[in-house]
């Protein structure tokens, strides 16, 4: 199978390790697993062990519960675990979509990565019309590509806040399309889709009787506050992925999941079973214990995002060759500029002359910009931001 070099993933392979501020990141400041365990607290030890309970009224001292986190993940023996992720992750993930959306099926991955590909290995095969709201993941166009299908690919546009256009997407999809592929909120755009947008885009799918798949690994970020809804709980064809990487800081866990219809779920288990077998049990422990205390965690991971947010409005506003759509959820933005390089010659020169480290445009299909991160390392945010400024007005 012929599958086109994955271009964001070729630049960070190439020139990541050699920045010094790192504008591209699309995480939250990662977390420790001793930062884990302080947000955790022993909330989820109360949840297992009744015994831990009686007296403690929740005034564990910090040694006490680490010693019991250590303790129990000691002693865990690194089998193949529970072959469709345990009951109690299937439960916890299960609370992020709303019960309005059971029953629906559910299976963990290798990270949303392995989600987007075991559904479009499934469902999608050659001659199949596949529709892709761009600028997305690269997999989202290249893997059916790779299969055979024909991809119509939608572009965002500036003047439309980067919302799907929906009577463009109304010519693009036909009574053959198999797939609308979108992610939201947006990578890299941080857009958010409005409800009643979503809800038009579910009528045309439903109109021509295909799937949607929504990639939603941001969800649970919008800077309001307001979660949207997912395509699974709209949607009797909706498919869900998701993932602990950003909207949880735990990309180190490779842990994703996917949310689909029973009867897309039973022909994505044949498939999940030639490349994943299970998911490591320290992955599926980790992600519970996150996923159980995710108030805390988005709490925290959205003060960080708006403090961010804030240090690059304020640029914006004062550099003359910079513009933007401000992004509303997620951890990312698209940069215009008006410099006369491409972006792949401007970032690589950056790049050398500085270490400050952007994504061109170029590798999300979208010339003439560049993607940044605004909340992985802020403490580097605002002095990158200065000395790209600096290097600019030598251009």
């Amino acid at each position: 199978m012929q599958i086109d070099n994955f271009k964001v993933e070729d630049w960070f392979n190439e020139y990541e390790k050699l920045a010094k501020y790192d504008m591209a990141d699309t995480c939250v400041e990662s977390l420790s697993l001793n930062e884990l365990l302080n947000i955790v607290g022993c909330n989820s030890l109360h949840q297992q062990d009744e015994t831990v309970k009686v007296g403690c009224s929740h005034h564990c001292t910090d040694n006490i519960e680490k010693e019991k986190y250590l303790e129990e993940i000691l002693s865990k023996k690194l089998n193949y675990g529970d072959i469709q992720g345990s009951e109690r992750l299937h439960n916890a993930i299960k609370s992020l979509y709303s019960h309005a959306c059971y029953p629906l099926e559910l299976t963990v991955t290798h990270g949303a990565i392995g989600a987007n590909h075991l559904v479009m290995e499934t469902l999608i095969e050659r001659g199949d019309n596949v529709v892709s709201i761009v600028p997305t993941y690269q997999q989202h166009y290249s893997i059916p590509k790779s299969i055979g299908a024909n991809v119509d690919l939608l572009f965002l546009k500036e003047e439309n806040n980067w919302i799907p256009d929906i009577n463009e997407l109304k010519n693009k999809v036909k009574n053959n399309t198999k797939i609308i592929c979108m992610n939201n909120p947006n990578n890299p755009t941080g857009a958010v889709i409005p409800r009643n947008i979503l809800e038009k885009i579910i009528d045309i799918a439903r109109e021509n009787n295909c799937y949607i798949l929504c990639d939603e690994v941001y969800r649970g970020l919008e800077h309001n506050g307001q979660i949207s809804k997912s395509i699974v709980e709209l949607y009797e064809k909706g498919i869900s992925t998701g993932s602990m990487s950003k909207v949880f800081s735990l990309a180190g866990l490779r842990l994703g999941w996917i949310v689909a219809p029973r009867e897309v779920m039973n022909k994505i288990i044949i498939h999940r079973e030639y490349n994943t077998i299970s998911v490591s049990i320290l992955d599926d422990y980790f992600s519970t214990l996150a996923l159980e205390n995710k108030g805390k965690i988005i709490k925290r991971n959205l003060g960080k995002i708006l403090e961010g947010k804030k240090i690059m409005s304020d640029w914006i506003e004062s550099e003359p060759h910079i513009s933007w759509i401000e992004p509303k959820g997620g951890t990312t933005c698209l940069l215009k500029y008006d410099l006369p390089m491409i972006s792949r010659e401007l970032c690589k020169k950056l790049l050398d002359d500085t270490g400050v480290l952007f994504l061109p445009g170029e590798t999300l299909e979208m010339e003439g910009y560049l993607r940044a991160g605004y909340c992985s390392d802020i403490s580097k945010l605002k002095k990158g931001l200065n000395i790209f400024s600096d290097w600019m007005k030598n251009i």
